[in-house]
Parts: C-alpha cells; structure tokens; sequence
C-alpha cells in the first residue's frame, strides 16, 4: 500500500491531467476548452510514460513529467542570477556595471553615472587615484607606447588599450571581422589568438598581432611542428606588425587551447591546417624549444622570419624563478624580446577545466609585478616593453595597469561586449546566441560587422578618454607617467596609504648588484638560463603573498 501511495505521488502531474480530461469531458464535452484539456492531457500523460520508462535520469524517473521542472529552473538560473538576482557590482566574471559600462560606451549612450559611487569606499582594499591639484591641460588624446629594441628593424606604435587574444574558430568569422574592423577603425590592434591567421583578419587592414601557439596552427607542418616557411610568407603580411609567441593564458595555463570539434568547421580546420570535425588541441608545451635560451633563440628567429618585427611572449606567471631564468637568458646570449605580455588567471577563455581557471596561475597583480621586477632588476626594463592582460574594461583598469608597472593592456571580454557579446557562457557548446563565439551561420546572422566594428571602435574610443582624463587629473601629459604613488589602497577600516609604501618595486639592476637586499634573492638563485628547472631546491623558500594590497611579493 506505502509503495503504492508513493508511486501516485511521483506520477502526480499526469495523474492530474488525466482527472482534468475526465472533469472536462464530464462539465463541457464538446467545447473547445475540453478539446484544449484533451489535448494537453495526452501529452502530458505520454510524457509521463516516456519518462516512467527511460532509465538515463533517475529524478525524471521517479517524478515524471515535474522533474524536468527541476531541470527548467537550473537552465534559467544563469539568466534569473545575472538580470533579477545580482546587484550591479556582483555578476562573474565580469559584473553587470562592467558590461553596462561597456555597451553604454560602444552605441554611444551616455556613460556618466548620477547620484554618486556604489562602491563601499570604506572597505578594506578600495584602491583610488590620487589626483593633483594643478590638473593638466594638455594630455596626450591618442597615447602610444613605441614597440620594438635595437634588434627590431620595424618598431610599432601600439595603442594602449588593444583587442587581446581571441582566435577564429573560438570566435565566429563575422566576430574576427567586426573586431579588426573595430581596430582599423580606431587605430588599435588585434591580436589573432593562437588558432592561425585567417582572411577575415586581413579584410579590414586592422594592425595585427600574430599569435603562435604551441600547436602552431596555421605555420605547422604535417607532424604538427613550427614551419619557418609557412610562418615568413604570412608574418611578412602588412596588416601584421608583430608576432608574439604564446606559453599560456591565464584561464588554463599549462594546459593548451581546446577547440571542441563542432567548431572546428572546414573552414577553420584550413586556416589551423588540422583535420575538420575533430577536437583542436594544442600540446601543452612547445615542440620548437624547451629551455629559456631556445625560446629566445626561437623568438630571433621569429624576427628575423617577419622582415625585423617586433616579437615577444605571452605567459600567465607560474613559478617567478622561470621568469628569472628568462632574464639570465637574455642577458646570457644578448637576444632580447621586444616585449611581454603578462595574462593574469582571471582571464577568460572559451572552454577550460574549471580547476585551471580556478586556481591555476597568478592573478594580474601579481604576475605582473613579477615580471616588472624582473626586468627591472636584471636592468632589461628599458629594452623590453610589458603588457597587462585580465579582466580590463575601463579607464582606470588601464591606469591602475600601467602605475603598476606595464606600458599598455589587452582586453579580450571588453571587446566581445562591444560587438554584442551578453555573457551568456554558452562559448564551448557553439550555441551563442550572439552570434560572436559560434561557427552555426544562422546564429552569425545576427552579427553585422559594419555595425558592430563601428562600436568597437568607438568603445576604444571611450575608454581612451576616460584614461587620458584620468591622467590629465593627476597633472600628467601622457598615461606613462603614472607611478605608484598616484595610486593609494585602504588598508583597513580607518587607515590607508600610497601604494609604493605597500610594495617592492625594485631598482634598476639591484638583482645584478646586490640580490640578497631583495624579496627575489632565492628565487633570482634558483633561475639558470639553460633551464626551466631550479637550480636550488625551493621547497623550503620564505616567500610570501601578501593579499592585502595588490599581492606583491613581500
């Protein structure tokens, strides 16, 4: 009887219609309520059956028809959290206000805010600008950071703010085309991502960073390794002012891109040069080096391949002795990268395991302060030019990037929101409803590039001048000029200070003259030029994080 009881109560919904059928041939036989009752009833009796029979869900099992509400709510979860439940400051990864701010920006609505900051500018971590009070009046508009050392025969002048890494194939074809439009446009550039170089990036003339990964695409031979010829006849393109050589990204370091088959169309299996239909996965390392001296070697070669542009790297930090085995690499053979481009683990990414991005790699903060004081401690700082990538969207993300030491930042979110990108988190299945992270062509319909370049642009366009009247109100000329100093952090309740207070920016060459005065003395120790590995066994190393400011090492 129990068994029974129980068996009625899972089968309730279909129980329910049946009696409504029942109720309505009863009261109204023939109206066209009843055949409306009818209806419904049989089909919701004939799913109940279907769902009594299958045996791959055990909830839809035991509760036909009413468990599939169940799976309704968590569909609509992501949509009720991100438009009915968040405040504005608390959406992921990036917060309603940060999208907000970025389609205001884009279709040229008003970006100005009233009645005051939400921000809780008490709290523990709130970090400002300090202002002066004899503001500038003649600030750079179109602040440029020139790219590319001695050994660099065509330098560039890059924009500080640029389109980061996003490769065709993540991205949609009409996505690629309306971002280098964006970038031709607004005198920018557009990084290719490591998934090949593709004619949508070459439609428009937008300035190009070519990006190779460790699988290569699109400069690979047959057993999937670098070919120098295939990689001199497109890097000497135009459009492509310099080339960067990829060996992680913040949302999946060590890890290697992943382009799951119902992506990789012919199309885009041509332009990586691999088989169609079928995962894209990148080895985790590179095949064309294994030591700090190979992959400078490596990226000379590069150079030497692309008629003397600019080349350098792209890493999400790991362990700071291999960034000082960089170091004594270039100071060993004397083969210099024109820059590095530091990507912090809050970076995005279109498909990742959900521990690497979760707790794989250093933040921005972090990774860049490492490498800011690696360069500059081994004295290369004046040589070698440094980019912030992770999660920028505004004015004063680019501020707070280049006080902290980087000459200018990459967005990759940023730039999807412009060109109608909603954060819909559907970018590995291929269904963005966008149009923007999909191969399916009825969902690119949507994107018109004229008109989704045009905001690109002018997002870039916006945020410059929010950056450059940052920096007028600091009584500065150009966005290079801030230091930490102009940056002041909350330490708590009732106290706060300047940030070179707070931090370790180490001097020009101390890591040369005297080491041990520094917070990277072991570290500096354990780097050796021929190879990734320590020297020293750091197990038992007293290097701390401190996360109470922006997480230099201390």
């Amino acid at each position: 009887m129990t068994e029974f009881l129980h068996a009625l109560k899972r089968a309730v919904v279909p129980l329910l219609a049946l009696l409504a059928s029942i109720v309505a041939a009863l009261v109204a036989p023939d109206s066209t309520f009843a055949l409306m009752v009818y209806g419904l009833s049989a089909c919701l009796v004939s799913f109940g059956l279907i769902d009594l029979f299958q045996r791959g869900n055990a909830v839809i099992r035991n509760y036909p028809v009413a468990g599939h509400l169940r799976f309704l709510a968590y569909r609509l979860r992501p949509f009720l959290r991100q438009y009915i439940v968040e405040d504005d400051l608390e959406g992921t990864p990036l917060s309603f206000e940060a999208r907000n701010l970025v389609k205001a920006r884009a279709s040229g609505e008003t970006d100005t805010q009233p009645f005051g900051s939400e921000r809780a500018m008490d709290a523990g971590g709130y970090i400002w600008i300090s202002h002066s009070i004899a503001p500038s009046e003649e600030s750079d508009t179109d602040p440029r950071v020139r790219v590319g050392n001695d050994q660099c025969r065509q330098p560039y002048e890059a924009s500080v703010l640029n389109i980061s890494a996003m490769s065709f194939g993540a991205l949609s074809a009409r996505a690629i085309e309306a971002l280098n439009l964006g970038a031709a446009k607004g005198g920018f550039y557009h990084d290719t991502g490591e998934g090949g170089l593709s004619d949508y990036h070459l439609k428009h003339g937008g300035d190009l960073v070519w990006e190779l990964g460790s699988g290569y695409f699109g400069a690979r031979d047959r057993q999937g390794h670098f070919d120098p010829e295939s990689f001199r006849d497109k890097a000497q393109e135009e459009a492509v002012r310099m080339t960067e050589i990829k060996l992680s990204q913040g949302a999946k370091p060590g890890h290697g891109g992943l382009l799951p088959a119902a992506k990789v169309t012919a199309e885009v299996a041509s332009v990586r040069q691999v088989a169609a239909h079928r995962d894209c996965l990148s080895p985790r390392g590179h095949s064309a080096f294994s030591t700090p001296i190979g992959l400078l070697e490596f990226a000379a070669r590069m150079r030497e391949l692309s008629g003397g542009k600019p080349v350098g790297i792209k890493l999400c930090v790991g362990q700071p002795h291999e960034v000082m085995a960089l170091m004594k690499a270039m100071l060993k053979t004397g083969i210099l990268l024109d820059f590095i481009v530091v990507d912090g683990a809050e970076g995005g990414t279109g498909a990742a395991p959900l521990e690497l991005s979760d707790w794989v790699g250093m933040p921005l903060n972090e990774g860049l302060a490492v490498v800011r004081n690696a360069l500059a401690g081994s004295g290369l700082r004046r040589h070698v030019r440094l980019a912030a990538s992770g999660k920028v969207y505004s004015g004063m993300g680019i501020a707070h990037n280049l006080a902290m030491g980087a000459d200018w930042c990459n967005a990759a979110r940023a730039f999807m929101f412009s060109i109608g990108c909603i954060q819909s988190k559907r970018c590995h299945l291929g269904t963005c409803p966008t149009g923007v992270a999909t191969q399916d062509r009825w969902r690119q319909h949507g994107l018109v590039p004229s008109v989704q370049g045009e905001r690109a642009a002018r997002f870039h366009r916006k945020t410059i001048e929010a950056l450059v009247d940052i920096t007028a109100a600091c009584g500065l000329t150009h966005p290079a000029d801030l230091q930490p100093h102009h940056l002041a952090i909350r330490t708590g309740a009732a106290e706060a200070k300047p940030l070179d207070e707070l931090q370790h920016f180490l001097p020009e060459g101390i890591l040369l003259e005297d080491p041990q005065s520094t917070q990277y003395a072991e570290f500096w120790e354990a780097a050796d030029p021929d190879t990734f590995a320590p020297r020293i066994d750091l197990t038992e190393r007293r290097v701390s994080i401190d996360t109470r400011n922006t997480g230099l090492f201390t």
